[in-house]
């Protein structure tokens, strides 16, 4: 029997009113069909002349809040996206390759994490994929998540206001190698962030992109 899950259906209208209204309207919504602590469906907002690229957002992260430190100023709740290239094959056709749905599932994954170890995350965290940590597919190297607000969309579509003490933060996942992730754990991500800008690493998703600390001894 599937356990049950509590889900924020008045939250679900407004973050669907507040997605359409700063990042163009939902195209699909992918629904999760078994759930685990919380229910996590993806919507897609199609590529336009615009916005010419994917966007994958998640909506069920925040129907449960995280579990802060006193001293942490980021929301209780959150919810997690990502920026594909226009190639990328969003059909459903293409979604039955793993090496194409893998996005889908990552932020799954990185939406059930801290509702799976009672803890948060927000800027500047990472999460890496499996333990010990694999690819996220056999095409690519990447294999960890770094969470950072997204660049390409205005202030204002940061957080959406829920309801009083309820506000929910969008949060951009952007992939790893294993060696970037050690740095940022070593030097911070100020410093990881300098090396971004220095190589001009984009937001979208790039299976094959340059490792910026390929080189780096620790």
């Amino acid at each position: 029997m599937t356990p049950h899950v509590d889900i924020d259906e008045e939250a679900r209208e407004i973050m669907e009113s507040h997605i359409e209204r700063h990042f163009d309207p939902i195209h699909m919504v992918y629904h999760e069909v078994v759930s685990h602590l919380v229910h996590v469906d993806v919507y897609h907002i199609a590529l336009s002349e615009e916005r010419p690229y994917h966007t994958l957002i998640t909506q069920g992260m925040s129907d449960k809040p995280m579990v802060t430190l006193p001293e942490v100023d980021e929301s209780q709740y959150a919810e997690l996206l990502c920026f594909l290239p226009p190639e990328w094959d969003i059909s459903e056709e293409g979604f039955k390759d793993d090496t194409v749905y893998w996005p889908i599932e990552n932020l799954k994954f990185s939406a059930r994490f801290p509702h799976e170890l009672d803890t948060w995350i927000g800027f500047g965290h990472t999460v890496q994929n499996g333990n010990p940590i694999q690819p996220f597919a056999p095409n690519t190297k990447l294999c960890a998540s770094l969470l950072l607000p997204p660049l390409l969309n205005e202030e204002d579509a940061l957080v959406a206001h829920i309801r009083e003490g309820k506000n929910v933060e969008f949060y951009n996942v952007i992939l790893l190698y294993e060696s970037e992730m050690k740095y940022k754990m070593k030097h911070g991500i100020d410093k990881l962030l300098d090396r971004f800008d220095k190589h001009e690493i984009s937001e979208f998703y790039d299976i094959h992109r340059k490792n910026i600390c390929k080189k780096i001894l620790f």
